[in-house]
């Protein structure tokens, strides 16, 4: 099959999924979105003979767009654009894990500082807000008495960019000092990692300690659910325990594997690749859709 990759800086999780595509003696088209222009109509010149094409963008702004622009040239996608759409709005995300009955954290959103305010002081202190859009653990904060909330709304209502004046807040949870991140294709677990850390974020591109560990009954359920309910595709489903439970707090679609393949026994890459494989041949198949 011809894999167009869509990207715009190739890291370490780029690198594994064109080795092992490569290996397998699949053509890989390699896209670049910083140079491409995106018609209405026709598909670029360099999409042409692609059989399905992977989003690997790095600005989640990029990603929303250029899927929206392939799902419109008939091309297949990974991810598809309202699975993009979902995931890269934290509030679109909590919205969605909610109406299909995912555990996910209490979350209320506002647009002044006032009515953000009034959200903070019934939640209690600490909570947590966050920036509508982003990755990584940037921007968020924790926020530990009314002078701090009032500090940081006034920052983030300065800023300039109207998301910053979408206030999205959430309920603290209080977990063991670790997160779960589970990498799914349409709700199946391919591994399991759990990120720990001495701080309240656990992301590993904080600094968090990563461990590969199983993958529960329990586990499994929420993560096919949260897909489903984004859309399905690859996807990262953050969990956090919460006693003898789980809280879904996020689901990501362009994510980031190297950290755990570093740690697991699976071949990450290799399971990727597998899927989509079968995608392809699954849209090949007379009558049927991907």
């Amino acid at each position: 099959m011809n894999v167009g990759v869509l990207y715009s800086r190739i890291r370490r999780d780029e690198k594994l999924l064109l080795s092992e595509l490569r290996e397998r003696d699949h053509e890989v088209t390699k896209i670049d979105v910083r140079k491409e222009r995106f018609g209405i109509h026709d598909a670029p010149e360099s999409f042409e003979g692609c059989d399905l094409v992977v989003d690997r963008c790095l600005a989640t702004s990029r990603s929303r767009y250029i899927t929206r622009f392939v799902d419109r040239y008939g091309i297949p996608v990974v991810n598809g654009p309202e699975t993009a759409a979902i995931c890269a709005d934290k509030a679109r995300n909590s919205l969605v894990l909610s109406e299909a009955g995912v555990p996910t954290p209490n979350t209320e959103v506002a647009f002044t500082k006032e009515s953000a305010l009034d959200s903070i002081e019934a939640f209690g202190y600490p909570c947590v807000l966050k920036p509508v859009v982003g990755s990584w653990g940037r921007l968020m904060a924790k926020i530990d008495s009314r002078d701090a909330a009032e500090a940081i709304l006034e920052h983030k209502e300065t800023l300039g960019h109207y998301e910053h004046k979408v206030f999205y807040i959430q309920e603290f949870v209080e977990k063991p000092g670790r997160d779960i991140r589970v990498v799914a294709t349409d709700g199946e677990p391919v591994a399991a990692m759990a990120r720990t850390s001495d701080h309240w974020l656990t992301n590993a591109a904080k600094g968090a300690e990563v461990e590969a560990i199983e993958v529960t009954d329990e586990m499994r359920d929420l993560v096919e659910r949260a897909s489903a309910a984004v859309g399905g595709g690859l996807l990262g489903v953050d969990l956090m325990e919460t006693g003898e439970d789980y809280t879904v707090h996020e689901v990501n679609h362009t994510v980031e594997f190297k950290a755990l393949d570093s740690v697991t026994d699976v071949d990450v890459p290799a399971a990727v690749v597998d899927w989509l494989e079968a995608k392809v041949e699954a849209a090949e198949a007379p009558g049927v859709t991907a």
